[in-house]
């Protein structure tokens, strides 16, 4: 995906990074949906960077999720806003977007959908990132792509039957 910024007759362009992470659960997305709280967040922290959740109001809309970052020698601050939330049929998702985000990225969005799949449901991580440097995001999706599947197995403990 292209983004084009238009500032006075300059343009600047540069690729967005957008990838997907599936996993396939034991339970009803219902079920499901409601185990997406802070507990589940907590468990889905990464080893490193170490995080603290200072703020987890929760996944409907307008909620504020604000987290500490610790990277050994600095520490960081992201706060994301939860921007939408729907209930479909056969699916549930909701959207977060960054507010203050760490580390250079610029946008930071995470849809996280929960579809059903039979009597089970895939989760779907969605997400698209930028740095506004196409290096940068190149230099970073290896890290951004294993948080998202450091959570496959997770998903599976906490959703078994």
């Amino acid at each position: 995906m292209y983004i084009l910024h238009k500032f006075n007759n300059i343009h600047i362009s540069y690729i967005v990074m957008h990838f997907e992470v599936a996993t396939q659960v034991k339970q009803p997305y219902e079920q499901v949906w409601k185990g997406f709280n802070q507990t589940l967040f907590n468990q889905l922290a990464p080893p490193f960077p170490k995080l603290e959740v200072k703020q987890f109001e929760g996944c409907e809309t307008g909620d504020r999720v604000a987290l500490s970052l610790d990277f050994l020698l600095f520490r960081q601050n992201w706060i994301s806003v939860v921007t939408e939330q729907q209930h479909l049929h056969g699916e549930i998702y909701f959207v977060d977007k960054g507010d203050k985000l760490p580390l250079g990225l610029t946008e930071w969005k995470h849809k996280h959908r929960l579809i059903r799949h039979g009597e089970h449901t895939v989760i779907v991580d969605d997400v698209t990132y930028t740095t506004g440097s196409s290096i940068m995001d190149l230099l970073l999706f290896p890290a951004m792509y294993g948080q998202f599947l450091y959570r496959k197995p997770i998903y599976k403990k906490v959703f078994a039957l």
